[in-house]
């Protein structure tokens, strides 16, 4: 058996004393109905302190009476059973943990019998004037002990039974109250009216009629007239909830208190409702006040101070009020963190009592001076409940009443422990910074000064703020002598307008990349510089590569290149030429036999004229992969040339491969030389056949109107242009020989097959009609090349003047003509032709010397035959001076190759290519002497006047 050692134990407690019987009757709670109040209080005990059994019970003079009980039945006991008359000499908590342990308490009938109690625990029930008068229990069936907060939970539910008993004390006085002044409520300022209730079917009160009514009932409601009428006339919108309260009382006798809105009459009130006149007649007295603005007032503080004290407790801040008394008024949520004590159980204590007298005596002098109207702030440690030494930054701010005097000071106390710890961090740190910061600022001149990249700093006006010693090494001008000058002063006077519109970007505020520059040094020399320049805060940051070198070396490269290409390209031209030699040599020597049949003569005569059109073949690929061949554009419909070549690829894929052609409903125009074109698309197309190795599918295409891709690195072209793509069948080409089919003598031919000049005639002629030939493969599936021209507008009418070169020659005789060649030998030879074909030929071996010749006989000649390429004067200077001087003079020129003619295949004069026939000369020359207009009359010979 244990009780609670901190309360003094009562003596002398008799159940029959006067006074406690008086005091316990004063209450007049024996032997009334349950009150809910009374159970949920029991209910709240066995649930606080975890107990399967409660009860509040009155102790009489003979017996204990059980007026709520919570887990077993209420009944009347005799005074010896249970264990409540002791409770009630104890000041405190009686706690019994064990009944058995005792032999007293285990020989009690409760004991004993049902319950079979193990547990006891009670608080008396006190009145204000010190009489016990009953018990408060918590019971169990197993032995147990309580807590201190469940022993503080009981204690406060004891003192709760008697606050309601006291309450219902009150009440009945005020109902008898009532009664002994209802003749005054004539007189007095609340509304008071009867009511007679009108219910529904469903027992709802529904309306009342006004019986009576005080005068200040007008005063307080606004209605008049309202004896005799029903509420509902009056007032249709009156709220139902009116009328189930009066309703509830009628039926009930309940009397009722509420403070209720009345929102149709725009009012808030305080209504005290009882029934009157006995059951069954549903009449109700009502006693209000108009309670609107006090309401309204009250709700508005109320929510101030919700709102302060939310506030308040949210903020990690110790927040207290402190009077002159030094008692706490005020306390937040935080007093329980920084002294294990929530704020209820802080208000009403002193700060001596809360800190302890050594704390309190270190801030009493401060203390002082806020109550002298002075705000005083100070550090003090602080430890918390947990052991934990933290530091307050408390400030006591003192505060005036009305009279303007100080009646307390507020307290406002912020935990600094963290901002401490992290000023002495930080402390630290910013000296470690400062000294990163030191030697990174030397790393950093290190790089700067060390550093090989130039490196420039310029405003957005241009001008160069700082430069790196890197500059001065590199260009030889010094600091003093580059700051404050035009960064585009130096770079070389012709790439400075290139310069500027390459670092516009910079003015947007992008950054500028791999931008390479002409700088000029110091001494006048040229360095070149690849600069990235990246805008920054309102300046230029300029870091440039010197890569004057490295341009030498890639210089150098190239020209090691060109020579290995050279080098390749005259050994293949060699290896050819030497075979096409060989028989034209065999040949020759066959023929000067005297004894050689006939038919074998015209057999070597036949290989030597087909061995002269392979050799000419042969340069005609040379000079179309050198983009030197002498082209003759005209614009014609690619797609009937595709069509009509298409027809004669039978006989170059043969029977096994399978020609597609894919044209466009719309005719598309290119200007070419058609010549050229015919012979790139069978070198695709021979190529194709190869690959398919004799069968196979081959498809032509062709598309216009498009733009022309970036092809191997090249920029592409907006167009517009034709596309013609060569797809095959075949097996593809290896990544490996992608990048080098169109290089001259590449093939993967077996030897013999092939010379490797096919595609580089095809690439050459599309390089020198303006376009580009691109290629896409994949092995396995076939390769297609794509021929890109530039397209043009179809023409107005066909050219008149278009001939057809594989026509038969008319050989015309009687022409004096200038032949001008610097070669001994085809000029030897060509006089013969001429002299052969009964023209009257005069040989000048310079363009100087044949202007002498025309100066001498003006009259003389009806045509002009000139080489183009000759020391000095060339031929195509010769012809433009004769157009000019003498625009009746036809000239005719004559090349195996020309740069000049191949640049330029707009120059107006027939051309005689080299290897020519007879028949082809002499068809040239009397046509073109046919349009210059002079009549064709015999010539001369060579030695006659």
């Amino acid at each position: 058996m244990s009780r609670n050692e901190t309360i003094p134990r009562l003596s002398g407690f008799e159940p029959q004393h006067p006074q406690r019987l008086a005091a316990l009757r004063a209450y007049a709670i024996l032997d009334t109905p349950p009150e809910r109040e009374f159970d949920e209080i029991a209910e709240m005990a066995a649930q606080a302190c975890g107990t399967p059994m409660a009860h509040i019970n009155f102790v009489d003079a003979d017996r204990q009476w059980i007026k709520a009980a919570f887990g077993h039945a209420a009944r009347t006991m005799p005074l010896d059973f249970g264990f409540c008359t002791e409770a009630m000499r104890e000041d405190g908590v009686l706690v019994l943990p064990d009944l058995t342990a005792e032999p007293e308490s285990a020989a009690n009938p409760l004991v004993t019998g049902a319950p079979h109690l193990r547990f006891y625990a009670g608080v008396p029930l006190v009145t204000p004037d010190g009489w016990a008068i009953g018990t408060l229990c918590v019971l169990d069936r197993v032995p147990r002990t309580l807590t201190e907060q469940q022993l503080f939970i009981l204690k406060a539910l004891a003192r709760t039974v008697m606050t309601q008993l006291e309450t219902r004390n009150a009440e009945a006085a005020l109902r008898r109250n009532e009664e002994r002044y209802r003749s005054l409520f004539t007189f007095i300022d609340s509304g008071f009216c009867l009511v007679e209730l009108r219910f529904a079917e469903d027992g709802r009160a529904v309306d009342y009629r006004f019986l009576e009514a005080n005068p200040a009932f007008e005063r307080q409601t606004g209605l008049t007239d309202v004896v005799g009428r029903w509420m509902r006339d009056l007032v249709p919108d009156h709220e139902q909830h009116w009328f189930d309260l009066c309703g509830r009382v009628a039926l009930t006798g309940e009397p009722v208190r509420v403070e209720q809105a009345a929102e149709a009459l725009g009012r808030w009130y305080d209504v005290h409702a009882y029934r009157v006149d006995g059951p069954g007649r549903n009449r109700v007295a009502i006693l209000f006040n108009d309670i609107t603005e006090h309401r309204r007032s009250a709700i508005a503080l109320q929510a101030r101070e919700a709102e302060l004290r939310l506030v308040a407790d949210a903020m990690p801040v110790l927040i207290a009020f402190i009077g002159r008394d030094l008692t706490y008024h005020f306390a937040n949520a935080a007093y329980e963190t920084w002294t294990g004590q929530g704020s209820d159980a802080v208000v009403g204590r002193t700060v001596r009592d809360l800190l302890g007298p050594g704390p309190f005596e270190a801030r009493r002098s401060g203390i002082e001076r806020a109550l002298a109207g002075q705000e005083v702030r100070e550090e003090w440690a602080w430890t918390f409940p947990n052991g934990e030494a933290r530091i307050a930054d408390t400030r006591y701010l003192p505060r005036r009443g009305p009279d303007g005097r100080v009646d307390g000071f507020y307290v406002f106390a912020h935990d600094v422990s963290d901002r401490k710890r992290i000023e002495v961090l930080l402390k630290s740190r910013a000296e470690r910074l400062e000294a990163q910061v030191a030697a990174q600022s030397r790393d950093r001149d290190r790089v700067w000064t060390l550093s090989p990249v130039l490196k420039l700093v310029a405003d957005r006006d241009g001008q160069v703020q700082s430069v790196n010693p890197s500059w001065s090494r590199a260009l030889g001008w010094s600091e003093a002598e580059t700051l404050g000058r035009a960064a585009l002063d130096f770079v070389a006077a012709p790439e400075r307008a290139a310069a500027q519109a390459a670092l516009r970007p910079l003015c947007d505020g992008q950054r500028v990349e791999d931008v390479e520059l002409a700088c000029l040094t110091h001494d006048g020399d040229r360095r070149r510089v690849l600069w990235t320049v990246v805008p920054e805060d309102g300046l230029f940051y300029g870091f440039g590569r010197d890569i004057t070198e490295q341009r030498q070396a890639e210089e150098a490269l190239r020209q090691s290149q060109k020579l290995e290409a050279i080098g390749q390209l005259t050994g293949g031209v060699a290896h050819d030429f030497n075979n096409l030699l060989t028989i034209i040599r065999s040949s020759v020597e066959f023929l000067r036999r005297p004894e050689l049949a006939e038919e074998r003569r015209r057999r070597y005569l036949d290989a030597v004229s087909d061995t002269v059109d392979r050799a000419a073949k042969l340069t005609g690929q040379l000079l179309a992969f050198a983009r030197r061949q002498a082209l003759k554009p005209q614009v014609f419909d690619i797609g009937a040339r595709l069509r009509s070549i298409a027809d004669m690829l039978d006989s170059v894929t043969g029977a096994r491969i399978r020609v597609v052609i894919d044209l466009p409903e719309t005719p598309r125009y290119v200007r070419a030389d058609e010549s050229q074109f015919e012979t790139a698309l069978i070198n695709m197309a021979v190529n194709a056949r190869d690959a398919m190795d004799g069968e196979g599918s081959l498809t032509l295409r062709l598309e216009g109107d498009s733009p022309m891709p970036p092809i191997r690195g090249h920029a592409g072209a907006r167009g517009p242009f034709v596309a013609v793509r060569v797809s095959d069948t075949g097996a593809g080409i290896p990544d490996a020989d992608l990048g080098r089919i169109f290089e001259p003598f590449f093939t993967t031919k077996e030897v013999g097959k092939g010379t490797g000049l096919g595609l580089s005639q095809v690439i050459g002629f599309a390089k020198q009609s303006g376009g580009d030939i691109d290629v896409a493969s994949a092995l396995g599936h076939g390769t297609t090349f794509s021929l890109y021209l530039p397209q043009v507008e179809a023409p107005v009418a066909a050219s008149e003047a278009d001939r057809d070169p594989r026509r038969a020659a008319e050989p015309r005789r009687g022409l004096c003509i200038l032949v001008v060649e610097d070669n001994l030998g085809v000029g030897r030879f060509c006089t013969q032709i001429l002299e052969d074909l009964g023209h009257a030929p005069v040989w000048a071996k310079s363009a100087e010397e044949a202007l002498a010749e025309l100066d001498r006989a003006p009259d003389r000649f009806d045509v002009v035959f000139s080489d183009v390429v000759m020391p000095g004067m060339g031929g195509f200077a010769l012809a433009r001076q004769l157009r000019s001087n003498r625009p009746d003079l036809p000239v005719v020129l004559t090349s195996g190759y020309s740069h000049v003619l191949a640049k330029d295949d707009a120059h107006g004069f027939a051309l005689v290519r080299k290897p020519y026939s007879a028949e082809q000369l002499a068809q040239v020359l009397y046509e073109t002497a046919q349009r210059g207009g002079r009549p064709a009359a015999p010539a001369p010979r060579p030695g006659t006047a």
